[in-house]
């Protein structure tokens, strides 16, 4: 009996330091910007293209000269919710100096998707294939947790794969170069 408690509490200790050190790799600075969800593709041209949900064609080749937003979101997901003002606010205040957005939505009903972005004056278009989870540009750029914001610069070229905080400033630096 002894040697099964002995393993026992020799798994658990294990286990604990196992999640200690994910735990302090978290803060290891830098850490997480390398493993985000397309940080590989950092200062390299960003292809996205589709047909809006109101009909637009979007193409970021062909957005040149403006900063763009990528808004990898849902209108389930609570924290992406939560930074619609925030978002819409930057959008009204740089909108006019070349700021753009372009929404990838992860719902999987588009009356949600378009109830919600009428509601919420969200004027920028929105990508939508109903698939949630193995949305396709999702998978094609392995975003794995939403909201998830990437920042695009005047020639195309993916610049930030973690927009969300302070984002007004990143996209005001973006637009002044």
């Amino acid at each position: 009996m002894n040697e099964l408690w002995q393993r026992h509490w020799t798994r658990l200790l294990l286990s604990g330091m196992l999640a200690a050190v994910v735990y302090m790799a978290a803060f290891v600075p830098g850490a997480a910007a390398d493993k985000a969800p397309g940080a590989t593709r950092v200062g390299k041209p960003l292809a996205i293209k589709f047909s809006a949900i109101d009909g637009r064609s979007v193409d970021l080749a062909q957005m040149g000269g403006k900063v763009v937003l990528v808004d990898f979101w849902a209108t389930w997901c609570g924290p992406c919710v939560r930074e619609v003002p925030t978002v819409r606010a930057v959008y009204d205040k740089l909108h006019a100096k070349g700021f753009e957005i372009v929404g990838i939505s992860f719902d999987e009903k588009k009356a949600a998707l378009q109830s919600f972005v009428l509601k919420e004056k969200m004027t920028w278009p929105q990508y939508f294939d109903g698939k949630g989870w193995n949305n396709a540009f999702g998978v094609k750029f392995g975003i794995e947790s939403i909201p998830t914001m990437w920042l695009v610069d005047k020639k195309g070229v993916l610049r930030n794969v973690d927009a969300r905080e302070n984002l007004g400033a990143k996209v005001e630096k973006l637009l002044a170069e």
